[in-house]
């Protein structure tokens, strides 16, 4: 392939700050960049026609994470560290709501709540037993307790009468995040180019090389990877693919359920959106097929999610399934994000962790600080 000399210059030549992946994060960096550098040529590189990986395919949920989840990390990390994580998811999720507006987001404080299985009785005892060891460690940032138990009142089936309920949780509407960040990028004389396939870069004295497919290449001054999931094709990092699959169903009229749901310590989540029920989770069933960058649908976690609806979620609600997707997360041994130097020219912000909406705008922020 060859690019004409309009090509070259309009896109290619005088680049200072080049991004790779337009997601939260990336985007998030480049508008943080402008914002520092007003006159600079700034580029992001999305592989996609959309961004591609989790920004764009996530559930929506603005959550820090459900109380069996942060039993499970007290397991392997030190209560300094989950203190950490969580006062830097909330702190991001307000920073996203403070850049972007609750209307254009379309944020709703319902709440969030986590159900249990009745064939897993020990996960409701371990929730309840550990409920205020965790709103203990939470007091001194969010001063009240954070996890409520509650009665079912949604009509669950096959889970126990008890759900634990956190009121600060919300959801919103990804692709109207997406969108508006898009937006103001292209506002702010960001250039972004779809369809664009990083092979590999080279790091030279005075600038880093980046290598595109089909025999491309051109010159940055910096260079950030923001690709998450992807990431380990470009970089040698502790990060690995882990594939979410989701579906949707059509419209059901008097939808009884409203706010965001975890079951199955996180493994499954749910919520309401447009009168519709979003179901996703299921890569516990095979964590090794699922630690992949391939966008696809296997029928094991795909008849599972539709077992959850069926049997749990929507019992006695007739429904029919209308869209199925899958997006890429980025997890490793820790979930504390790798925001790091991998170089004087190249930087990396990865390893979200499956918490891309709520530290994605902040970790974006940081990443452009190195510059």
């Amino acid at each position: 392939m060859h690019l004409s000399y309009w090509e070259r210059k309009t896109w290619f030549q005088d680049v200072d700050f080049t991004i790779i992946g337009s997601g939260i994060v990336g985007l998030n960096c480049a508008l943080r960049l402008r914002e520092k550098y007003p006159k600079s040529k700034i580029v992001v590189l999305e592989r996609g026609f959309l961004p591609t990986g989790a920004s764009t395919k996530n559930a929506g949920f603005a959550c820090f994470g459900s109380l069996s989840e942060i039993l499970e990390d007290l397991k392997h990390h030190s209560e300094e560290q989950v203190f950490s994580l969580i006062q830097q998811r909330y702190n991001g999720l307000q920073l996203l709501r403070k850049n972007l507006g609750d209307r254009t987001i379309g944020y709703k404080n319902w709440g969030g709540y986590e159900l249990f299985l009745k064939s897993d009785p020990e996960l409701l005892e371990a929730c309840i037993a550990g409920l205020q060891q965790v709103n203990q460690l939470l007091q001194p940032f969010f001063k009240s307790p954070v996890f409520i138990e509650q009665k079912d009142h949604f009509g669950f089936q096959n889970t126990y009468p008890q759900l634990i309920f956190n009121p600060l949780e919300a959801q919103i509407d990804t692709g109207k995040m997406m969108q508006a960040l898009l937006r103001i990028a292209h506002q702010k004389r960001i250039l972004i180019l779809n369809g664009i396939t990083v092979t590999s870069f080279e790091e030279t004295p005075n600038h880093v090389e980046v290598a595109l497919a089909n025999n491309l290449s051109f010159s940055t001054q910096k260079l950030w990877i923001a690709t998450n999931g992807f990431s380990a094709t470009l970089l040698q990092e502790d990060i690995r693919p882990a594939r979410a699959q989701v579906l949707i169903t059509k419209p059901i009229k008097n939808l009884p359920i409203q706010g965001t749901f975890h079951l199955d310590r996180g493994y499954y989540y749910f919520r309401n959106i447009d009168n519709r029920l979003l179901l996703g989770g299921g890569r516990n069933l095979d964590f090794k097929t699922e630690e992949t960058t391939q966008l696809d649908l296997t029928p094991l976690v795909q008849n599972q999610l539709e077992n959850f609806l069926k049997n749990i979620i929507l019992p006695n609600t007739p429904f029919e399934i209308e869209h199925r997707w899958s997006g890429i997360m980025g997890v490793g041994n820790t979930k504390t994000p790798i925001i790091k130097a991998i170089s004087n020219r190249v930087f990396c912000g990865i390893r979200l962790s499956g918490m891309g909406v709520a530290i994605g705008t902040q970790i974006g922020n940081q990443l452009a600080e190195f510059a």
